[in-house]
């Protein structure tokens, strides 16, 4: 978990889709930690681990029950978040599901699952924020993206195909929406060894093959996310906007 202190983070109020497993559990605790009022979002539910993040940080968060494919039902719990913590000045699109599949495999519901879940919800996760930003004076929007679509990586089109939208996605909102004070950037981490991944996906080939491109030779935790997320959401990147920032332990170059 980082160490730095964001003072500007105190009671902010922060709103974190997929915020109660993975890579977005430790964005949950880290932003408790410097003291934000932090909303989550999870399909699964994770009232256990609300009340273990109150216990541990003595700062609870508000949980509520959410699957992001349901546009409806995002806009609400931004609402409740809303009514809850104040205006939503921070968000973090974290949510997101790397099924693989084959391009031969894929059916148009198969495709429509994965875009709604991976780029269609950032979109009206965004959407629903923006007009509180707006009344508040600005905020930061850090869209989870990923090294996939960099590496050119077959296993995953529609995911990758959804993290490269991404990226467009969040340069045009930065430039609609910074007359407002609000900044949007995109974080793309590598590969990041959750449950999830080594349950599913990681196996010691792979792990292996992934370390060799790796400059860094230490595979990445959640916790390593958490810094870059904190930075980008205050204001001591407040000169930052339409980026991509990768975290991945030096795999891809960009430039």
């Amino acid at each position: 978990m980082s160490d730095a202190t964001f003072p500007d983070l105190k009671d902010a109020s922060v709103f974190i889709t997929g915020g109660g497993s993975g890579i977005g559990a430790s964005l949950t605790e880290g932003f408790l930690r410097q003291g934000a009022k932090v909303a989550f979002v999870q399909r699964s539910d994770a009232s256990e681990f609300a009340d273990e993040m109150a216990d541990a940080t003595g700062n609870r968060p508000l949980f509520l029950q959410c699957d992001v494919t349901d546009v409806d039902r995002v806009r609400a719990c931004v609402a409740e978040a809303t009514e809850a913590h104040g205006p939503v000045t921070v968000c973090v699109n974290n949510a997101a599901n790397d099924q693989r599949h084959a391009t031969l495999d894929v059916d148009e519901e198969f495709y429509d699952w994965s875009q709604s879940i991976n780029l269609k919800s950032y979109f009206f996760c965004c959407q629903a924020v923006i007009p509180g930003m707006q009344a508040a004076g600005g905020g930061s929007i850090i869209n989870f993206s990923s090294i996939s679509y960099m590496m050119g990586n077959a296993g995953y089109p529609i995911y990758t195909a959804a993290n490269s939208g991404i990226n467009g996605m969040t340069r045009s909102l930065a430039r609609e929406f910074g007359p407002d004070k609000i900044r949007v950037n995109a974080l793309a981490p590598g590969w990041v060894l959750t449950d999830k991944q080594m349950d599913k996906w990681a196996t010691p080939e792979g792990l292996a093959a992934h370390m060799e491109r790796m400059c860094l030779k230490e595979h990445l935790k959640s916790e390593d996310i958490v810094g870059p997320v904190l930075f980008l959401a205050s204001s001591i990147s407040s000169a930052m906007t339409g980026q991509a920032m990768v975290v991945d332990g030096g795999v891809v170059v960009t430039g």
